[in-house]
């Protein structure tokens, strides 16, 4: 009996290690196309004939499941390396690393502001922001570090920072 079984349990691995290589020369098949050619082949015919119906429905219930397990592990495997799935990879952490960079500017500028007092005068240097004149109201946008220039408008020296929008 224990013969019997090993040499079940060796043709169950040769119709396994047949999957794998007809998947290997041909990554389109699909679950169901593997199923049906390992239950064409030789060593199925053979193993058919050597038990009963219960064992012979039992092994294709295991044949089932594993067959569809490596299609679809090899398909996760595919989807993962995908070049549309690196672009999404990259541009999801590219724009969680713009929110954080921004985050630490406006952290870094809201203790500047409260060291100012909310005020800022022509000739002080300012990070990012929209600076606006306390005597007009003109707005002007600051895209990196420089000195502020007094009002283009009207030669205001006086300006508030509103915060960065996110």
């Amino acid at each position: 009996m224990k013969e019997k079984k090993q040499a079940l349990l060796d043709l169950y691995q040769q119709l396994i290690q047949q999957v794998k290589h007809k998947y290997e020369n041909d990554p389109s098949l699909t679950a169901n196309d593997l199923i049906q050619s390992v239950e064409q082949g030789a060593t199925f015919l053979s193993l058919k004939e050597d038990i009963d119906d219960a064992e012979l429905d039992l092994v294709k219930a295991f044949l089932h499941r594993e067959i569809s397990e490596f299609v679809k592990h090899q398909h996760e495997q595919e989807v993962s390396a995908s070049p549309t799935f690196l672009m999404l990879e990259n541009s999801l952490f590219h724009w969680l690393g713009e929110i954080t960079d921004r985050s630490q500017v406006e952290w870094h500028e809201l203790s500047k502001e409260l060291e100012m007092a909310g005020a800022y005068k022509a000739g002080e240097i300012v990070s990012q922001g929209r600076m606006i004149c306390e005597d007009c109201g003109h707005g002007v946008e600051i895209d990196f570090p420089s000195v502020i220039s007094s009002c283009p408008e009207c030669d205001g020296e006086q300006f508030i920072r509103l915060p960065l929008n996110p």
